[in-house]
């Protein structure tokens, strides 16, 4: 199992914190992902990031499918390979309403739909194929109707480091991890319950791996995990409530609030309507207190080695194969210490 890390930095130390980066990578850190919310762009950062590193594997989490063009997203993929010397990973999704109309005005609509055009046409610029693609929601070179007449089949001008960057997908609900399953690499799901992923999953994922390609390989796994390890450590559990509580109450309205849904599929349903009922109403650290303890211990990594080391083999069991950590105690020493930790449990 390999063991990654989101990168976080507070306002103007995003310098300090890829040195820092360098020497987790000394001491087994496997990968590192950008996000892009609505902050800076996660492409300048991660081209930094494979500047200043030589092994660890950089991970786009997640660049939203909406606010680039396809031939765009793989452009920047190519080029993200090229300069980290084929680490990167390419790690896309739908993100969700708020941000993609309230942030960058577009609508949101067909988020699988567009996810698979997207993927393929990703490929093949990569393949230095002509890109001529007809699909529902892209169409490559746009027809003369709806242009200048003027457009023709390209293919990237630059030969890619790989032919097959690998594609890591976000997805939660049943169609999305089908398609992740058929198509990408990698899955990526948040608040992942490894003792409830077979139940809310299992028959997605099948029906999904059914129409994969061989050519793609296993799929592999990805969660992130807020992380504590050594003595004292399960007092850093509340530190993971009002976390859940964002996302299962805040993260959307409601009816239209993924990880809501995702909460009630694991059989917090009443739960996860009165964290939702409570947070929307502003009433954040009551939300947060409504959180059950049994959704915060199985979607977190904390606790004593002992303890780690038993729930490691349960995201292993379920099938994960990447953890990606969320060190709960950020001081840098502290982080080193845990992640070598890890490293020998895994």
């Amino acid at each position: 199992m390999k063991v990654g890390m989101g990168i976080a930095y507070a306002q103007g130390g995003f310098r300090e914190t890829v040195e820092k980066l360098v020497e987790l990578e000394e001491i087994g850190l496997d990968a590192v992902s950008v996000a892009e919310l609505y902050s800076f762009d996660a492409v300048s950062q991660l081209g930094y990031i494979a500047a200043r590193t030589s092994r660890v594997h950089i991970e786009s989490g997640i660049v939203q499918i909406y606010t680039r063009t396809p031939s765009l997203t793989a452009m920047t993929a190519a080029g993200l390979d090229y300069v980290s010397d084929g680490r990167f990973v390419l790690g896309m999704g739908a993100s969700g309403p708020q941000v993609i109309e309230g942030f960058h005005g577009i609508k949101y609509d067909a988020p699988v739909g567009r996810t698979r055009e997207i993927v393929e046409i990703c490929r093949q610029v990569w393949r230095r194929e002509k890109v001529q693609y007809s699909g529902k929601h892209y169409t490559v070179p746009l027809p003369p109707e709806q242009g200048t007449g003027l457009g023709k089949p390209l293919k990237l001008i630059n030969h890619p480091v790989r032919a097959q960057i690998p594609i890591m997908l976000a997805a939660l609900g049943p169609k999305n991890v089908e398609m992740a399953a058929e198509l990408a690499e990698v899955w990526e799901p948040i608040w992942f319950h490894p003792g409830k992923a077979q139940e809310v999953w299992g028959a997605s994922l099948e029906a999904g791996k059914a129409k994969r390609d061989p050519a793609l390989g296993e799929l592999q796994t990805s969660v992130n995990v807020p992380f504590a390890v050594g003595p004292g450590a399960d007092k850093l559990r509340e530190h993971v409530r009002p976390a859940l509580a964002l996302y299962v109450g805040g993260m959307g309205a409601k009816g239209k609030n993924f990880y809501n849904d995702l909460a009630a599929r694991y059989g917090f349903a009443d739960e996860a309507a009165e964290i939702q009922d409570l947070y929307l109403a502003g009433r954040k650290d009551e939300a947060a207190e409504k959180v059950p303890e049994e959704l915060v211990h199985a979607v977190s990594l904390i606790g004593t080695e002992d303890e780690v080391a038993a729930q490691v083999r349960e995201f292993a069991a379920a099938g994960v194969t990447q953890l990606n950590i969320q060190p709960l105690e950020p001081e840098h020493d502290t982080v080193k210490s845990s992640l070598e930790t890890l490293k020998s449990l895994v």
